[in-house]
């Protein structure tokens, strides 16, 4: 495209080329529909022989009409969605920033996983907006600044080896978390977004996730103990089986509340010992038991 930008206004012949010129004869002569088909009308009064044979299509030859008939079935080639681009998820990642997350792996993280993989495609339009998001079940993909907050409070500076998310959802905060941590191992207790979650990891093939289905609230003691717990669903407490996984210098973030909900991060300070803080508002779907 011409950076240069034409003289305005235009005139209606130099937008339509169809537009006959200027004569002598008609020196206001001017396009539309009537005049193009009163012209063609008069071309052919007085030339019949040459609208005998322009009444018919020309005969295609078998090569061309098989060509034709193979773009006929050809797909409509789609057309980039400037919604879910790199630049607007850059403007995303701007704005996370500007909200006041400052851990700049994170951020890096942010910026290369393609979070309108994971919703909706119906929603993929909204995917970089900062909002939570229905995934089904009842359950929401949440907003791209609670994503990176809370894994920037887990990480708190430290190189993380190995970190467990209760709660995978559709796959979107596992993904960044393998963007930031060595190994992560995610629990998903409802069967069909344990599967919607192995869809769409399946192609980033991300080779330090673990995905597992099974009842979150219980951890995972055979991978234990955990440098970090992040949890994508809020309890009225964090359960003592997730504490008791997590490593001593370890943190674990989980929103904790009913109505009212607020980010809590704990740090295990000693075989016996935690020290919780409470950090800002928020809102997540609750933390339920068992298995679905």
């Amino acid at each position: 495209m011409s950076d240069k930008n034409p003289v305005f206004p235009l005139s209606l012949a130099a937008l339509d080329r169809s537009a006959p010129k200027k004569s002598a004869a008609n020196p206001y002569a001017i396009a539309t529909p009537q005049t193009a088909t009163r012209n063609a009308v008069q071309n052919a009064m007085s030339n019949p022989a040459r609208d005998k044979y322009a009444a018919a299509p020309p005969l295609a030859s078998k090569p061309h009409a098989a060509a034709l008939a193979r773009e006929r079935e050809l797909p409509p080639v789609p057309r980039p969605n400037a919604l879910v681009s790199d630049a607007v998820r850059r403007t995303m990642v701007a704005r996370v920033a500007r909200q006041g997350v400052k851990d700049q792996l994170v951020l890096e993280a942010l910026a290369t996983v393609p979070r309108h993989v994971f919703v909706q495609e119906g929603l993929a339009s909204q995917a970089y907006i900062d909002a939570a998001l229905p995934i089904g079940h009842q359950q929401t993909i949440s907003k791209p600044y609670i994503v990176a907050r809370m894994i920037e409070l887990m990480r708190g500076g430290a190189s993380l080896r190995r970190v467990l998310e209760i709660g995978t959802g559709c796959g979107y905060q596992a993904a960044v978390l393998a963007r930031v941590v060595q190994e992560v191992y995610s629990i998903e207790r409802i069967k069909p977004l344990h599967e919607l979650a192995k869809s769409n990891l399946r192609a980033m093939r991300v080779p330090n996730l673990r995905l597992h289905y099974g009842d979150g609230m219980l951890g995972l003691p055979q991978a234990a103990p955990f440098d970090g717990i992040i949890l994508a669903a809020a309890g009225l407490q964090v359960p003592q089986a997730l504490l008791d996984q997590l490593a001593i210098g370890g943190r674990l973030v989980a929103p904790v509340g009913a109505a009212f909900q607020h980010l809590q991060l704990t740090t295990r300070a000693g075989k016996a010992e935690w020290i919780s803080e409470t950090l800002e508002s928020c809102h997540f779907v609750p933390l339920c038991p068992g298995v679905a």
